[in-house]
């Protein structure tokens, strides 16, 4: 009760707020965004360029997401976080989405799988890399695997996917990772999609609401819309 009543004070504060004119030319802020490994590889360099040209005087500090945890935000050390919601995620959090994603698997130019027809068997055959932040040792293919009577030889196991990605690179590993997220990171790279189906998953963008009614933030929260709306990188 104490969190729903917290929730429906900011909301009125954030409504009441006068509104603010924003010069863009003359901001000076600097905003911290946290996110997982990927999206800074993937839309860094256009959000940095689109924010340079439209306010010169505002910095942005990407800091790396370990988990879903909502503190930093309630606390006001991170402005803006990108990432799935989840359970752990706080329940007065504003959330909005920024992109369906789904996970296809990645192996280098001239790997033995670029040359035939994948299929579940041929798929779990190969050796993998599996990407968790928590260090498991299995994770959503697998559990889609098993009712086929298949299992993934899981070699390694890293905490994030551009280190997936540059392990995949450079041997016979196979990488499986969400595809628009990390376009930028499989430029040169084999990719298909996942002989096993999967649900997609939905990338949203999320802030404080103490935050809503910030005429900078919600420029900024465009700015990142803009960008990630650009950004296509799907497999046929």
């Amino acid at each position: 009760l104490r969190e729903r009543v917290s929730r429906l004070v900011q909301d009125a504060e954030a409504v009441l707020r006068p509104v603010e004119m924003l010069d863009l030319k003359r901001l000076v802020r600097t905003f911290t965004l946290r996110n997982q490994d990927g999206f800074v590889e993937n839309f860094g360099p256009d959000l940095i360029a689109r924010v340079g040209e439209q306010a010169p005087g505002v910095r942005l500090r990407f800091v790396l997401k370990p988990d879903k945890d909502s503190t930093p935000m309630r606390d006001g050390s991170v402005d803006l976080e990108t990432g799935v919601v989840g359970k752990e995620t706080g329940p007065e959090m504003r959330a909005q989405a920024l992109f369906r994603d789904r996970f296809v698997g990645v192996v280098r130019m001239g790997h033995p799988l670029c040359e035939v027809t994948m299929t579940p068997a041929r798929y779990a055959a190969g050796r993998h890399i599996l990407v968790s932040r928590r260090g498991l040792d299995r994770g959503p293919i697998d559990d889609a695997i098993e009712p086929l009577g298949l299992k993934r030889e899981i070699v390694t196991v890293v905490g994030g996917f551009s280190e997936a990605l540059a392990l995949a690179r450079a041997s016979d590993l196979i990488a499986s990772v969400p595809e628009r997220y990390t376009g930028n990171l499989r430029d040169g790279m084999f990719c298909f999609p996942l002989p096993v189906p999967l649900p997609e998953i939905t990338v949203s963008l999320l802030w404080h609401p103490r935050l809503d009614a910030d005429p900078a933030h919600r420029w900024l929260r465009g700015c990142v819309r803009e960008v990630c709306a650009g950004k296509t990188h799907w497999i046929s």
